[in-house]
């Protein structure tokens, strides 16, 4: 199993990423938390995600969950021709509903425990993959979900790591999650988490939470 789970794209550890990955290979780009935006702001949304997967030397395609919806078969055929995904962020209760409507959670978590897939996620793409979405709410709108996708928002993660992910923490002077102030957003989704019992991790846009065989490493 390879995770790579980050606050802001590849953070500080661009080199990390692409050593998870095994190097650079076929990417898909997964980009369905922007499904609420409108069509151009999406659009560029994954253009903005496509050129530095492109720098790096990667063969970059979208897969658009959409275009799979009631069809799971299909979509572990389309991606099982890549060595990678790369799933960004936006909203996390939409992402979470078109994966459930692809059968996405299903395919990628077979893909990810056989380790013939690396998952890269950041923001929405890497709070998904916590056990509960509780919390999430203080960024990110459910009520998007149902004119989006059509169905009742989902508050249960993919369940790869027993803890949430707090991201766009503010940092301290010396690069770590400050505690006192972290912003916001995520003062409100700590607050949640802790009068809920959610255990947390805060990440500062830099940072990165890599999962590899049974091994958690925050970067």
């Amino acid at each position: 199993m390879r995770l790579f789970l980050s606050s802001y794209r590849f953070g500080a550890h661009v080199d990390r990423f692409v050593d998870l990955a095994g190097g650079p290979g076929p990417i898909a780009v997964i980009a369905n938390a922007a499904d609420a935006w409108p069509p151009r702001a999406r659009e560029s949304a994954v253009v903005s995600d496509v050129g530095p997967l492109r720098r790096l030397g990667f063969t970059v395609s979208e897969v658009d969950l959409r275009d799979y919806v009631g069809r799971p078969d299909r979509l572990a055929g389309a991606l099982s021709k890549f060595s990678s995904v790369w799933v960004r962020g936006g909203n996390t209760f939409v992402l979470r509903a078109q994966m459930a409507r692809s059968g996405a959670d299903e395919v990628l978590a077979e893909l990810i425990r056989r380790n013939a897939l690396m998952y890269a996620g950041y923001s929405a793409g890497a709070c998904v993959m916590a056990r509960s979405l509780t919390g999430l709410d203080a960024s990110d709108d459910p009520g998007e979900v149902a004119p989006t996708c059509g169905i009742d928002p989902r508050w249960d993660g993919l369940g790869f790591v027993d803890f949430a992910i707090v991201p766009h923490c503010s940092p301290t002077a010396d690069g770590e999650p400050d505690a006192a102030n972290p912003g916001i957003e995520a003062a409100r989704m700590i607050e949640v988490c802790r009068s809920t019992g959610v255990p947390y991790r805060m990440l500062t846009d830099d940072q990165a939470i890599v999962v590899a065989s049974d091994a958690t490493t925050l970067l």
